[in-house]
């Protein structure tokens, strides 16, 4: 008992409310994370940041999208992107474009194969999502929503 009523006082003197706002969200985004990770890969063999890369594609005009857009919008780094498409690439689930205007710039787009796996994994995550989010409801989800659109 002694211990937790110190950790609190340690917490409230170390963090402002916006630090341990920012704490709490990076605790249960890692967990969230782990969680859909793990049944991602189980189940359709991809990651949970691989799942990121086709939804981006997936809300790309043409399903088209520059190696630099993607690392952008996962705030990764391009060469981290390159790495993770080679693979993806491999089982078929991307495929290289040329851009006709600019030699330089590689472009990704999704193929077939990597739109029904998305679609396929996008049931998991929402099923997976739904439970580890059974305690909040629908009212409180939204206003959720709106506080993270805020940030």
């Amino acid at each position: 008992m002694q211990d937790q009523v110190q950790d609190r006082y340690i917490a409230m003197i170390s963090e402002s409310k916006y630090g341990a706002v920012s704490i709490a969200l990076w605790a249960k985004t890692a967990l969230i994370s782990k969680h859909l990770d793990n049944s991602l890969g189980a189940i359709h063999g991809i990651g949970l940041t691989e799942y990121m890369v086709l939804r981006s594609l997936m809300r790309a005009p043409d399903h088209v999208l520059r190696r630099i857009d993607i690392a952008d919008a996962l705030e990764r780094t391009a060469s981290g992107i390159t790495r993770m498409l080679m693979p993806m690439e491999k089982i078929g689930l991307v495929q290289k474009e040329l851009n006709e205007r600019d030699a330089r710039v590689s472009l990704v787009r999704i193929t077939r194969a990597g739109e029904e796996l998305f679609e396929n994994a996008s049931a998991t995550l929402n099923a997976k999502s739904e439970t580890l989010l059974k305690n909040v409801d629908g009212k409180k989800l939204d206003v959720f929503l709106d506080l993270l659109g805020a940030i």
